[in-house]
């Protein structure tokens, strides 16, 4: 055992193992700088303000450079001129800025002007599709969190071009993630750099389409993008209004109010369960009123959905009227201090028009409803009166009109021998 164990093992004498090209490839020296200066040879030719002639020269280089090994370094040339080292200061040993990068966009910032470089970026990502992952997942999410390190002129090109690439589908909204760090927020850096970036995605597209973009890169909540102590929707609502970008802040209060909408009708499904008083619901519904400043009309909408879900409506069909009958009667002291303003009630009277259209069983109970709603004081006569003459829903409005016509009658008579007297 011990003779076999010292023998030498045999080796083949004369033979060169092939390394795999792989492993090649990962020893290979990482030398962005020698890929910088060959890049800018094939720049170099080109006349400023030549774009098609630039798209050419980079598409071009990309057969004899490597393009893949050097992406971040190819983009961060493009878009800021220039290599960057840790910490986002240019490599310092010497080197011009590139012949072609969005920092050479003419000032200030415009965004017809900052298209044309985007054309251009756009052809090269055409050609060589391999490059838009790492310009998404790396090179964009990378510049962005040395934004702040950037010259005024410079951080709005720089925004333009990220609104554009997104907008353009060159790139996802994910790397607005890295705007959320501390030393950007804290400055209002993030929150600046994000509302140009919106505002030129908003150039060409809709507040719907950028909504959807943001929903696929992750971008939950505006407000993180807010310095700490400016984190309310106030705060988020006034700062786009005054920056010329209403839609986006209606969009945001829209998504709030859906937010609130569902806690308004889980909080009322559960204290009704729950048997609470009159008196607790009210409150309950006060409090998140407060907190969200959702409109009364909005509010007035979530309270009726909120009781009607809360109906156990297993009854025998013949029964279902007289159910949804009684169930408003009950449920009619808690609308009625949130049914202050002639549109509040217009806006009730429509969501049980639809309520009713939805659900059939109870179609023929509308007009019933209308008037135990109007003699529990949650609904005027001239609120029903205003609906029915330019108020309502296109949802069923044939059948509801003419179901309601002798209630209008009736109000209209009683309105003219008010008058009278």
């Amino acid at each position: 055992m011990s003779q076999q164990s010292t023998a030498a093992k045999p080796s083949l004498q004369g033979v060169r193992i092939k390394a795999r090209k792989g492993a090649v490839k990962a020893q290979a020296k990482h030398e962005p700088s020698v890929f910088r200066d060959q890049l800018y040879k094939h720049l170099e030719t080109v006349p400023a303000g030549d774009f098609d002639s630039f798209a050419t020269k980079l598409v071009q280089a990309g057969s004899t450079l490597e393009f893949l090994k050097y992406a971040d370094a190819l983009f961060e040339i493009i878009l800021v001129g220039g290599l960057l080292q840790p910490g986002g200061s240019f490599v310092d040993d010497g080197a011009p800025v590139s012949p072609f990068t969005i920092f050479n966009a003419k000032e200030p910032a415009e965004v017809d002007d900052i298209k044309k470089y985007i054309e251009v970026i756009n052809k090269l990502t055409r050609r060589y599709k391999y490059l838009q992952k790492p310009l998404e997942e790396s090179a964009l999410p990378a510049l962005l969190q040395y934004i702040h390190r950037w010259l005024p002129s410079q951080k709005d090109k720089l925004s333009i071009a990220i609104g554009l690439l997104i907008s353009q589908g060159l790139a996802n909204a994910a790397c607005l993630q890295s705007l959320v760090k501390d030393h950007l927020v804290k400055n209002d850096v993030a929150i600046s750099v994000v509302t140009i970036i919106f505002r030129s995605y908003l150039v060409d597209q809709s507040m719907d389409h950028l909504s959807a973009t943001l929903k696929r890169g992750g971008i939950k909540d505006l407000l993180a993008f807010f310095p700490p102590n400016k984190r309310e929707g106030k705060y988020l609502e006034e700062h786009f209004r005054k920056e010329g970008l209403p839609q986006v802040a209606d969009w945001w209060a829209k998504k709030q109010y859906a937010v609130v909408k569902e806690g308004i009708i889980k909080d009322l499904s559960e204290m009704l369960e729950g048997e609470d008083t009159t008196e607790q619901v009210i409150a309950a519904i006060r409090t998140r009123q407060e907190e969200s400043s959702i409109p009364e009309s909005e509010l007035i909408l979530c309270i009726w959905q909120g009781l009607m879900g809360s109906v156990d409506w297993s009854a025998r069909p013949d029964q279902i009227e007289g159910l949804a009958l009684r169930e408003v009667t009950k449920f009619a002291p808690i609308l009625e201090p949130f049914c202050e303003g002639g549109k509040t009630q217009i806006a009730l009277i429509n969501a049980v028009q639809v309520y009713c259209y939805e659900d059939t069983r109870i179609i023929k109970a509308f007009p019933q409803i209308l008037k135990v709603l109007y003699n529990k004081d949650c609904i005027s006569d001239q609120a029903i009166i205003y609906w029915h003459q330019k108020g309502s829903k296109p949802q069923g409005r044939q059948h509801f009109l003419k179901g309601t016509e002798p209630l209008v009658k009736f109000l209209q008579e009683q309105e003219s021998s008010d008058e009278d007297e």
